[in-house]
């Protein structure tokens, strides 16, 4: 019996999300719009095969996609990320030991023989069409990074299940440049050419002491997993992170400063509700603001403001508070904003955080908190908020070709009329 890592991997994700609802677009080009419809960042392979570069901005490729009948899309997070969650608790039912990489991969270990484990994976696959509607591709191998390498393999074999003999491993690595590594990046991969180290059957032949050397040591155990050695460890609890950013360039330059307040609203209190879902608070909010210095004709303004806070804090009034202070100080008039920003650092677990001497905790603001937080798990994140959003605003993302959240929301679920011909879905009235 054999233990093995699987890199289950979603293919063409954000497009496979598009289609899971519209059967009407199996086999069509599918294209996904990155913030406020400006370029492409997911395509079907359909749409690949067109050629299109992926960041291409939309208008330059209008006319191609239409030619193709080819279907365009916003990003549409809240489905990607409630599809993602179903396909990782699908995989959950395989094996218990599963780490999510992240949105649309994850790694399992399995046990087994060959035989063994390609039906276990075909099974994984099989379930996760039927059940969720995502199609993936499944590399089979004894460490992460070679599971890495059978992963991209899997993806062009029509079974999407892939496990090398152990015999054809040495050939496999010959033909994989240093590039396709996993955690081999584009500064170290020039390096490794530059010393003639072109594929991974060559970073293979290196002594372990120069690899530590120029690589580090991540470079040494990228080479030991290159040779079967698992030394990446399974993380099925994914670290803290350090830092939260929220920021995303409006729609159109934003002027009026109620804009600017009411956006800074929406970012703090989404930055915030990163903090508490990773059960962490924070000791350091810095916001910042900045107009587009890509307009020569408009005046240029770009400044931040940071606050130290004397003691941990993760409860979203308290964070909205402060960062609408720190708009309010930021703000001038008579600009033409493009961005703002809001990053939370100095984070620590809530709940182990060193408190100043004189801070007294508010016990109700987490009772507070957890009946929000329930309430918007049942209803939808926007039911209960710090700052009302108004529906005349002009900072909100541009998202012209929005799918409906299908599985998020009441008003956008699905209703299919008996006998109807197969297509999209008809949306309820409103």
């Amino acid at each position: 019996m054999k233990t093995m890592t699987a890199l289950v991997d979603c293919n063409s994700f954000y497009a496979s999300c598009e289609r899971v609802f519209r059967p009407d677009l199996q086999k069509k080009p599918v294209v996904v719009l990155s913030n406020n419809d400006g370029c492409l960042v997911a395509m079907s392979k359909e749409a690949r095969d067109l050629n299109l570069p992926r960041g291409v901005p939309l208008f330059k490729v209008e006319k191609q996609l239409e030619a193709a009948g080819a279907a365009v899309f916003s990003s549409n997070y809240t489905l990607y990320d409630d599809l993602s969650r179903r396909v990782m608790n699908v995989l959950e039912g395989f094996t218990p030991q599963l780490e999510v990489y992240s949105i649309d991969e994850a790694f399992l270990i399995l046990q087994g023989s060959r035989e063994q484990l390609i039906d276990q994976c075909l099974r994984i696959r099989k379930r996760l069409q039927e059940w969720v509607g995502i199609p993936v591709s499944i590399g089979i191998a004894p460490t992460k990074t070679l599971a890495k390498i059978a992963g991209k393999i899997a993806k062009n074999r029509p079974d999407g299940v892939y496990m090398p003999p152990d015999g054809q491993w040495a050939s496999i690595l010959e033909k994989t440049d240093v590039r396709e590594i996993w955690g081999v990046g584009r500064q170290y991969a020039r390096k490794l050419h530059g010393l003639g180290i072109h594929s991974a059957a060559d970073l293979m032949d290196q002594e372990e002491s120069r690899i530590k050397k120029d690589m580090t040591l991540v470079g040494l155990k990228t080479l030991w997993e290159l040779k079967g050695r698992p030394s990446f460890t399974l993380e099925e609890s994914p670290p803290p992170k350090q830092g939260i950013i929220t920021s995303r360039s409006f729609s159109f330059p934003v002027t009026e400063k109620e804009d600017i307040l009411e956006a800074g609203s929406d970012y703090a209190s989404g930055a915030a509700e990163k903090l508490r879902s990773q059960g962490s608070a924070c000791r350091v909010i810095h916001t910042s603001i900045m107009t587009n210095p890509f307009r020569e004709g408009d005046r240029q303004y770009a400044r931040g403001m940071t606050k130290e806070l004397s003691f941990p804090v993760n409860y979203p009034p308290a964070i909205v508070a402060i960062v609408r202070r720190q708009l309010e100080e930021l703000y001038r008039p008579g600009y033409r904003y493009k961005k703002i920003s809001v990053f939370l650092s100095e984070i620590e677990d809530a709940g182990k955080e060193q408190l100043d001497l004189f801070h007294q905790k508010d016990s109700r603001r987490e009772s507070v908190m957890k009946a929000v937080e329930e309430i918007n798990s049942r209803y939808g994140r926007q039911t209960l908020h710090c700052k009302p959003l108004r529906l005349d605003s002009r900072w909100q993302m541009k998202r012209e070709y929005l799918s409906p959240c299908y599985t998020t929301k009441w008003a956008d679920l699905p209703r299919i009329r008996l006998g109807a011909p197969l297509g999209r879905p008809e949306r309820p009235e409103k």
